[in-house]
């Protein structure tokens, strides 16, 4: 038996971003592994400057996401005006967006992208420690979350927690156990959100979540470097938690 953290992840929006070309912002219907390595640092207070850490967080644990909403997709046209940032050793860093909009007006430009949501769905997280060294504990993180020190958000700032996130400790055989216990526990706390028929859950290759897998796909969300923001590829499993039939989406 081994203790996996579990909690939980659900907001009226949500944005998980996939490979993105040109001015379309797609989102995937479940959390990056990025996005919730990222979630977990900003709750302990770790700072994105902080690369050394962050690299230790990314490598030492394993991460499975049950889909238990996917939501629906809400397709967002943006407009956005922007000063002209330079070229060279005149390129201008822009702190906030005040700092954007502080110049003169005729200066700016218009930027156009269209931004993909997804609009109440609904996510059960495990995390376990990939070896014996990890900078921090599973209990160190679970505090981190239940009073986490930044403020955390699904996938982008505008996409805010409307709950809390409720991580308990769990004494199971793997994760998949892990996760069925908290299911099975839960209360129908969210009124008029449709649970999913199909569980899907989502894990690493490599990582044991003794669900067996259904299919496998290669993704770019491995954070490798915060500064230049570079991710590695890895191959991603799904399988099922619950299988009950197919789903309205």
């Amino acid at each position: 038996m081994t203790d996996y953290l579990v909690f939980h992840l659900y907001g009226p929006m949500a944005s998980w971003g996939d490979t993105a070309v040109g001015e379309f912002r797609p989102s995937l219907d479940h959390p990056s592994r990025s996005a919730v390595l990222g979630l977990i640092a900003a709750s302990l207070g770790v700072r994105r400057e902080d690369e050394g850490t962050l690299k230790r967080i990314a490598a030492s644990y394993a991460l499975a996401v049950a889909v238990e909403s996917s939501g629906t997709l809400l397709r967002d046209y943006h407009t956005t005006a922007v000063p002209p940032s330079g070229k060279g050793k005149n390129r201008r860093h822009f702190a906030t967006r005040k700092d954007e909009l502080s110049g003169p007006k005729d200066g700016l430009s218009t930027i156009l992208s269209s931004r993909d949501y997804r609009c109440d769905s609904k996510y059960l997280v495990c995390v376990w420690p990939r070896g014996q060294e990890c900078p921090y504990s599973l209990s160190e993180i679970q505090s981190a979350l239940a009073s986490p020190c930044f403020v955390p958000y699904l996938g982008r700032k505008s996409c805010v927690l409307s709950r809390p996130m409720a991580p308990v400790l769990i004494d199971a055989h793997d994760a998949g156990e892990a996760m069925n216990t908290v299911l099975s526990g839960e209360e129908d706390y969210i009124p008029g959100l449709r649970r999913n028929k199909n569980i899907r859950v989502f894990w690493s290759a490599g990582d044991d979540t003794g669900i067996q897998p259904k299919q496998s796909v290669h993704r770019r969300d491995e954070p490798f470097s915060r500064k230049p923001w570079q991710f590695m590829e890895r191959i991603e499993e799904m399988g099922y938690l619950k299988n009950e039939g197919e789903d309205v989406l």
